[in-house]
């Protein structure tokens, strides 16, 4: 290709070198950690902002600045990569099919273009069982379109991140606010961000990955009220619980349905409907795990996952506590 030409003749593109899309992101950036930790050259693409993501700089990534809904920047973020790792998504202000299906598509095309070795696309448990969810939906055809794209590639479809639980559930414990709880019977298997880096670095260095579809999934699946119990144990105090009842979600649905201008706030409550409905986003891990060469007690839990968050954090307000005091001797 004429991009090859273009780099020194016969410089060969090195296999740890890596484009990391949506590295921002809550896995994108645990995706950068690992890979850094574990010696790829890695390139962020980021859009350009006001406030740029430093941190990537500082952890020693290279940040190139594109924007997937302007596929003209997208080719010289490629040049001299190996394996594209896919974790973008878009934000809740803007219409899903922008950067989800427009952008991501325009992506693809470029990589099949430019020579492209390998693509990591990260996608949804059950995309394909959910039609009706625009975001599932269109992870769904972008899961079929990259078959067909001739691309080697390899999808990780995933359930759900513990990390999320964090601010949904963990921090307004502790701050006394009003947590949001659904009567719904829908159980999900989070998943520790870092694990699923770590899994994904394991499936690239496999050498039958190509053309993989894998599940990962947490050790357990749990509804919003048994993840509520747990917060409150380890918090050591009640929950401020609001419970939202599944047929006012329903609802909301439908009635943003009327107004045209809400369109994508329906797309988002489209997915509460699925998180509402006895739907369990989980799935068997064993094969996985052979297939990989993991043992399931590296997995982490969300018992012990929300036990170190809330160690760290109840120690750090007792310190915290302890240095007020200190200082009122000073004064």
């Amino acid at each position: 290709s004429s991009v090859a030409a273009n780099m020194a003749p016969g410089t060969p593109i090195r296999p740890t070198s890596l484009l990391i899309v949506g590295a921002t992101g809550t896995l994108g950036r645990q995706i950068v950690r690992r890979a850094l930790d574990e010696g790829y050259d890695v390139r962020c693409l980021v859009r350009p902002r006001p406030a740029p993501a430093d941190f990537l700089r500082d952890w020693g990534a290279t940040v190139v600045n594109a924007d997937l809904s302007k596929p003209e920047t997208i080719p010289a973020t490629l040049v001299g990569i190996h394996t594209v790792i896919d974790c973008a998504t878009g934000r809740p202000e803007e219409p899903i099919k922008t950067v989800d299906w427009e952008g991501k598509v325009a992506l693809i095309q470029c990589c099949k273009a430019m020579g492209i070795q390998q693509y990591v696309f990260f996608s949804i448990h059950n995309c394909d069982k959910h039609p009706e969810v625009p975001l599932m939906e269109i992870k769904h055809s972008t899961e079929k379109y990259l078959r067909n794209s001739g691309l080697n590639h390899v999808t990780i479809r995933l359930c759900g991140f513990m990390q999320g639980l964090i601010g949904q559930y963990a921090v307004p414990i502790l701050e006394e606010k009003s947590v949001w709880g659904t009567d719904a019977p829908t159980r999900i298997a989070y998943m520790d961000t870092q694990d699923i880096a770590r899994l994904t670095f394991i499936a690239l260095r496999n050498p039958n990955i190509n053309g993989k579809l894998l599940t990962f999934s947490g050790p357990r699946a749990w509804t919003t009220q048994e993840v509520i119990t747990l917060c409150e144990r380890l918090a050591g105090q009640d929950a401020n619980v609001t419970t939202v009842p599944v047929s006012v979600l329903r609802f909301t649905r439908q009635l943003s349905r009327v107004f045209e201008w809400t369109s994508d706030v329906a797309d988002r409550l489209a997915f509460s409907e699925v998180l509402t409905s006895d739907v369990v986003f989980a799935a068997a891990m064993s094969e996985t795990y052979q297939f990989l060469g993991v043992d399931v007690k590296d997995i982490s839990t969300l018992e012990k996952y929300l036990q170190d968050y809330f160690t760290n954090i109840l120690k750090k307000l007792k310190d915290l506590k302890a240095q007020s005091k200190q200082t009122d001797i000073y004064f």
